[in-house]
């Protein structure tokens, strides 16, 4: 995943402890060398490799490509693992600081879009329909990678434990002693952040523009890309969500960077049982401003709903 992973984990004796931590960074390393689109001898890139045709896959891939999908629908193409070519220029336009040119990224756009991959559920295979169709499942991997790795540790008995990586976490039971884990959410909307404050057997994940980016003629461009575009993200917004999984918690995350406020708002209705939270430093006319989408976790946590959310959430 190209970051570290930290594991938090409470065992009954110190022998068990151990164990179960390596066996679930072996469960991590697995699912590194499937997933990566750094490796050229992964999973991934194998699959890449057969566009145009079915290709049978692990049961991991083919979990994490169907989840893929389904929220790319949701999400109106936001999220679209099929982003890579736009990724692989901006990668570029990262290392040279050149603005990726209409060529390029028309030659791009030609082979991105999450209606092109198809599925055969009965040999859990996969078919990229385009030619050169790549995939980038950095918005959504690590999530499952995370979450894959604090099942192993159920497994084998140890539920008291939180499995982080770049701003994306998933936990388990509370501590000893403990309600739930304290994980501090500074500038994010007041539910989220107590929800973070007490969080048991739950996923957070994070997403932004605030520290990978380029500027190029004064314009800042995140690492997010927006498939629908092919170009980096330009808003300063950071997004977190709260999900039942990490999966589901860092496609959302990717998502909702990407989309206007609004849009963000009609997406997280599709999704029951999220809390979300989107901010900013300062706004176009300098003033600070914060926003919180909440939905169905409010009204499970037996707090009132919004009657009717404004159609602008931001207002």
């Amino acid at each position: 995943m190209g970051l570290p992973v930290r594991l938090v984990l409470h065992g009954v004796d110190e022998p068990l402890a151990r164990h179960a931590a390596r066996t679930a960074f072996e469960r991590i390393a697995a699912l590194d060398r499937i997933m990566s689109d750094y490796r050229s001898d992964s999973e991934l890139r194998h699959l890449e490799r057969g566009a145009g045709r079915f290709v049978v896959v692990s049961a991991d891939l083919y979990t994490v490509l169907r989840r893929a999908i389904e929220i790319a629908q949701s999400t109106d193409g936001a999220f679209d693992p099929t982003v890579a070519p736009f990724v692989k220029l901006w990668r570029e336009a990262r290392r040279t600081g050149l603005m990726p040119g209409e060529a390029a990224l028309a030659a791009a756009r030609a082979k991105v879009g999450w209606q092109h991959i198809r599925f055969d559920d009965v040999r859990t295979a996969v078919r990229l329909d385009r030619p050169g169709m790549a995939l980038d499942l950095g918005g959504i991997a690590k999530g499952y990678i995370l979450q894959q790795a604090l099942q192993t540790l159920r497994g084998l008995g140890v539920t008291r434990a939180m499995v982080e990586s770049g701003g994306d976490m998933v936990v388990g039971d509370p501590p000893p002693g403990r309600t739930g884990w304290t994980i501090r959410t500074d500038g994010a909307g007041a539910a989220l952040a107590s929800r973070a404050s007490n969080l048991t057997n739950a996923a957070l994940a994070t997403s932004g523009a605030t520290v990978q980016f380029v500027e190029i003629d004064g314009v800042r461009y995140s690492h997010v890309i927006d498939p629908r575009t092919g170009l980096g993200v330009t808003n300063p917004r950071t997004a977190r969500v709260i999900a039942g999984d990490g999966a589901t918690a860092d496609a959302l995350a990717t998502a909702l960077t990407v989309l206007e406020p609004v849009a963000a708002g009609a997406v997280l209705r599709r999704f029951p049982g999220i809390v979300a939270s989107l901010h900013r430093a300062e706004s176009e006319r300098g003033s600070a401003w914060r926003v919180e989408l909440r939905y169905l976790l409010l009204h499970a946590a037996r707090l009132p709903r919004p009657p009717n959310p404004p159609a602008d959430p931001f207002e």
